[in-house]
């Protein structure tokens, strides 16, 4: 599936914060034949700059022979303002796969509630292969410039062949560049990681803030650690039991209900670059804007001699349309673009994939790939990736072959998978707080349901608006919601809606 982070996990990516220097490293003792060692860590914390606290925490690169190598986690912290009222540590992980939690708690940590921030450390942590933890590496900056430009709805024999070129080059890439960590980067993996963590933080629960790709990882570890879940809040949640095709129909769905809410507010503003007629209207416009820029690609000012075709037209739109606050400039940008100019475009799409304005990455696309790719199985034959964009592109019209073909690097990743996608029920756990947004475009708002569903002891908690995630957009509802629970342990009411 394609990246599924939160807007603010976007925002704190493209600074390329990261832990600093100095952050200390934990001391592992010698006996590693099971993973005990790893767990009898202590985080050794040093001041990296504005308040924050980092340190270095040692894994198992293979839990199955954790004598066989380690990896090395970048952590950071928050402290909690309030040492008699503390009650431990919040962790927290802003989606992708591959969003840096350094830089979301350096950029985000003090967005959270004043109750929460004076009564837990928040903390922040790259998982393995992502920002400064063993970074899984594949591409050059040029190479990704080229892999983000190549059409995702191909129409031509020679634009599919192209496609599938620039596919088997980042799987290559990957393979040469990190063969040693492309085994290991798993979603479980990172949950045993998450449990470590824990252990070095001197918690003997955990309490946990996920969004997006976080809400996965959070049900990992809760299906494995039941037992030391004290309080795990997912927010726009992903749903484990689906399969990688299925997860990229619903995903582009979601894209296309988020751009018809944009759509049904833009006709009521003057000057709507979409026209002020109807929604079918609107999104019609679109799909015209994105023939026009396959047909001829728009033009750029940003002088690093890019241009805007289809493909980064349609990511530009996208990336807008993760949180309602950017709609006025989506508005702004696809009037420029009406006037050959894709330059807003350009820069809204390089946010999402972490380009930087010196045309360099962070790692976030390559990890993202690099989890996907290996926490479920994936078609090999080209033929089905046909067969699934045809039929996304009849479902969504406007995003759905982008977001199936992009999935086609996993079709020739070297690391191959077979175990298929289940249901998590974490049995055992404490009551688990899953959120939802109705108009959500990355994680569609019934994979929350579903999610709370399959977990045994999860909880819905909804907000009927727009937007990815919903704890951040400060609702007071959910606000209330999310950090009474994680306060008091105590859940919603099963089904709270809040407007």
């Amino acid at each position: 599936m394609a990246a599924v982070m939160t807007a603010a996990a976007m925002v704190a990516a493209c600074t390329g914060t990261g832990a600093g220097a100095g952050a200390g490293v934990a001391k592992i003792p010698a006996a590693q034949s099971s993973p005990i060692g790893y767990y009898q860590q202590k985080l050794e914390w040093t001041d990296c700059k504005a308040g924050f606290q980092c340190a270095d925490l040692e894994v198992p690169l293979d839990y199955a022979h954790p004598d066989s190598g380690r990896l090395t986690l970048k952590v950071i912290r928050l402290p909690a303002r309030n040492k008699a009222h503390r009650i431990g540590s919040l962790v927290t992980n802003p989606g992708g796969p591959g969003g840096s939690g350094v830089a979301f708690i350096r950029d985000s940590g003090r967005s959270f509630g004043a109750a929460l921030r004076d009564s837990f450390d928040l903390v922040g942590f790259d998982p393995r292969g992502v920002g400064g933890s063993d970074p899984v590496r594949c591409l050059t900056n040029q190479q990704l410039d080229q892999y983000f430009a190549t059409d995702t709805s191909p129409g031509t024999p020679a634009e599919v062949a192209a496609l599938v070129a620039t596919s088997k080059g980042f799987a290559a890439g990957c393979q040469a560049r990190s063969a040693r960590e492309l085994p290991f980067v798993g979603t479980v993996s990172a949950a045993h990681d998450m449990d470590i963590l824990r252990a070095a933080l001197g918690d003997k629960k955990m309490t946990y803030y996920g969004a997006s790709y976080g809400t996965y990882l959070g049900a990992y570890y809760a299906n494995e650690f039941p037992k030391n879940v004290r309080a795990l809040v997912l927010d726009g949640a992903v749903d484990p039991k689906l399969s990688a095709d299925e997860l990229n129909i619903e995903q582009a769905k979601g894209f296309e209900t988020a751009l018809r809410a944009f759509a049904a507010d833009c006709i009521k503003v003057v000057g709507c670059p979409l026209g002020t007629t109807s929604v079918d209207d609107a999104v019609s416009k679109v799909s015209a804007l994105q023939a026009r820029a396959d047909a001829a690609p728009l033009a750029s000012t940003l002088g690093d001699g890019r241009v805007v075709d289809e493909a980064l037209l349609t990511l530009g739109v996208a990336t807008a349309l993760y949180q309602k606050e950017a709609w006025p400039l989506l508005r702004l940008a696809l009037t420029q673009a009406n006037a050959g100019d894709g330059s807003m475009l350009l820069r809204l799409g390089d946010q999402l994939v972490e380009r930087r304005p010196d045309g360099s990455y962070t790692n976030q696309s390559e990890a993202n790939m690099a989890v996907n790719c290996v926490d479920k199985p994936y078609a090999t034959d080209l033929a089905h990736y046909r067969q699934e964009a045809a039929q996304a592109k009849r479902i969504a019209p406007r995003f759905g072959p982008f977001v199936a073909w992009g999935s086609l690097p996993c079709a020739y990743w070297p690391v191959k998978v077979a175990t298929p996608p289940r249901a998590l029920a974490a049995a055992g756990s404490a009551p688990i707080v899953v959120v939802g947004t109705t108009r959500d475009p990355a994680t569609p708002y019934q994979w929350a349901k579903n999610l709370a569903a399959e977990l045994k002891s999860g909880v819905l908690l909804s907000l009927d608006g727009d937007g990815h995630t919903a704890y951040l957009q400060g609702q007071p509802c959910i606000t209330k919601a999310v950090e009474t629970y994680l306060l008091t342990e105590q859940p919603p009411a099963a089904g709270t809606l809040c407007h």
